[in-house]
């Protein structure tokens, strides 16, 4: 603490354009760290680990039906101010809609985590095994969770979101591969089931929430209506001039400016729609480089865990890490959840939940 209540802006003035600004985000990146740590600490039993891989679907399940109901029913309000942008698609308690699409996914993949972990990992002989088995997941205590899976989907898809639905089908996708592959304990059976659920979920959801006006949107992007193009190609030359330091934290909306040409049009970007473009961009290529790797290694340690670890949580946390871990990689390719607080946030517990599947020990006898 005295460390920061020593450093002042004029200390960050020579490598930062802004040094207020960097002074808070740097603040502001301290604190994730810290939820970071506090999760790592807090969540040493079995019992917080359930406890908070269900508050984190609760919320995913607050937003998507909050999304939904707003939609659905014509009041457009975006937690308690009338939206102004984003009308009739679901945004939740967020101004766009592909942040909720973000944090829907983060919070999908716990879900579908979870839902792994409850899965039964005896081999089935017969058919009236393999039927008993699949009456007993839809109708048994699984099926609350599968209802929460399906309500968030569908909040998903409401949103439109191409990146943003296209991230969670290819990371489950992605995910299901891999803990196939790795895990020693994991039944074809199993794995046939989880692709069959998502599956259906694609096509009730599609049914009834509009998957067709998804697939439009990816079909009629052109370079005519999107400028994305053009913003990366000119933060590119933004991270040319900064290569190894950056502006500084935060100052991208800052810096832009001196770089943008006339055919991005007359809109004020504040963030890039690309978080590895933004974060070099602010923050060097050594910083981004070093961030990467973090997050590399998390993603080493879950591969781990689902080729070693045998207790199914442990297993299915796993799942949701590597699964969330794909997703906002693909995601922020084309957008900037990791600049929403409450989106970086989610992501630093759902990481620290990755690296808690590996080597948590149960104190249970």
């Amino acid at each position: 603490m005295a460390l920061i209540q020593g450093i002042s802006p004029t200390d960050l003035s020579i490598s930062s354009i802004d040094a207020d600004k960097t002074l808070q985000e740097g603040l502001l990146g301290f604190s994730f760290i810290l939820i970071f740590c506090l999760t790592l600490l807090l969540a040493n039993s079995t019992k917080r680990i359930k406890i908070l891989a269900y508050t984190l679907i609760l919320s995913g399940l607050f937003q998507a039906v909050y999304g939904s109901m707003m939609t659905l029913t014509g009041t457009e309000y975006s937690f308690f101010i009338p939206k102004e942008y984003y009308k009739n698609l679901a945004t939740g308690t967020f101004i766009n809609r592909n942040h909720l699409a973000g944090y829907l996914v983060l919070t999908l993949s716990v879900g579908i985590g979870i839902m792994v972990s409850t899965l039964t990992t005896q081999s089935t002989q017969s058919w009236r095994e393999r039927f008993r088995l699949i009456i007993t997941t839809l109708l048994g205590p699984k099926a609350r969770l599968r209802i929460m899976l399906i309500i968030m989907v569908a909040g998903l898809v409401m949103t439109h979101s191409r990146m943003g639905n296209s991230s969670f089908f290819i990371s489950l996708a992605i995910t299901g591969i891999i803990a196939l592959i790795l895990s020693k304990h994991s039944t074809r059976s199993t794995m046939i089931l989880i692709s069959s659920l998502i599956v259906i979920d694609i096509f009730v959801m599609g049914t009834f929430f509009g998957v067709e006006k998804v697939a439009d949107r990816l079909q009629n992007t052109s370079e005519e209506h999107e400028t994305r193009d053009e913003v990366n190609r000119y933060t590119l030359d933004a991270i040319q001039d900064n290569l190894l330091t950056g502006s500084g934290a935060g100052t991208y909306y800052t810096n832009f400016p001196k770089y943008r040409q006339y055919d991005v049009g007359k809109r004020f970007y504040d963030h890039a729609h690309n978080d590895y473009f933004e974060f070099a961009s602010e923050y060097g290529v050594v910083v981004t480089a070093c961030l990467l790797l973090a997050v590399l290694l998390v993603l080493l340690s879950t591969l781990k865990a689902l080729r070693k670890r045998k207790k199914p949580l442990m297993r299915g946390i796993a799942f949701s890490a590597t699964m969330a871990i794909i997703a906002l990689a693909i995601h922020s390719t084309v957008d900037f959840n990791l600049q929403i607080p409450s989106n970086a946030a989610t992501f630093m517990v759902i990481l620290a939940l990755g690296q808690i599947s590996l080597h948590h020990k149960s104190r249970e006898r």
